[in-house]
């Protein structure tokens, strides 16, 4: 009798040994294969037309073009495209973000096995995969009240310490018109004080460090 094919799987990040290490483990399991992996989402997207894989596991932070914009390329062009994010980021607004670009499940990238193996399943066969931690940081995100695009402009600016006038010059804003976003990003993200507001930002994924470790910017 012959065998069913394989679930045939794309792997996109940018750390070498976290490739290979989720290449053997994927491997260890009878009924799936790796067909491609990626150092950065352009070359994702590349290789998604190409191979054109049942399941795309994506990292959420990848050079070139990050896992959220790869998400919403590859559905963009295969609707029907299944993809699992995978990620260290556990921020409610990164949750949310990844699931509106089109990934039908999102893991933890220090999730077991026992947990990985059965997401890819779960998203082949067209289920979401959503773990109770992350269904719990989702709920907590519908308490809040969403920042505008010049809000979270106003938050990276802040998160390099620079002062209400710095920040209106940068953004080419007046400086009454920063002080009336901070008031409004304090009360949004209900905070006491500007050092709460950017602590609080990072912790729900609204900025994130860049690489370089001393600033910020949005996911």
């Amino acid at each position: 009798m012959k065998n069913p094919p394989k679930i045939r799987i794309l792997l996109a990040d940018d750390h070498y040994v976290v490739r290979i290490g989720l290449a053997a483990l994927i491997s260890v399991e009878p009924d799936m294969e790796v067909v491609g992996a990626a150092v950065d989402g352009a070359e994702a997207l590349e290789l998604f037309r190409r191979l054109q894989p049942d399941l795309a596991l994506l990292d959420m932070r990848m050079p070139v073009k990050d896992g959220i914009q790869t998400a919403m390329d590859i559905r963009a062009q295969f609707p029907a495209a299944r993809i699992l994010m995978l990620t260290a980021f556990d921020g409610d607004e990164d949750i949310h973000k990844a699931l509106q670009a089109g990934a039908q499940g999102y893991v933890f990238k220090n999730s077991s096995v026992e947990k990985l193996i059965p997401a890819l399943r779960a998203v082949v066969a067209g289920q979401r995969w959503i773990p109770q931690e992350v269904a719990s940081r989702l709920a907590s995100r519908k308490t809040f009240e969403n920042l505008t695009a010049r809000e979270v402009q106003v938050l990276q600016e802040l998160a390099k310490g620079l002062a209400n006038k710095e920040i209106g010059d940068a953004l080419s804003i007046s400086e009454h018109t920063v002080k009336t976003h901070l008031k409004n990003i304090l009360g949004k993200l209900r905070a006491a004080d500007r050092t709460e507001a950017v602590t609080t930002a990072i912790q729900r994924g609204i900025i994130h460090l860049e690489p370089t470790g001393n600033r910020f910017k949005n996911p």
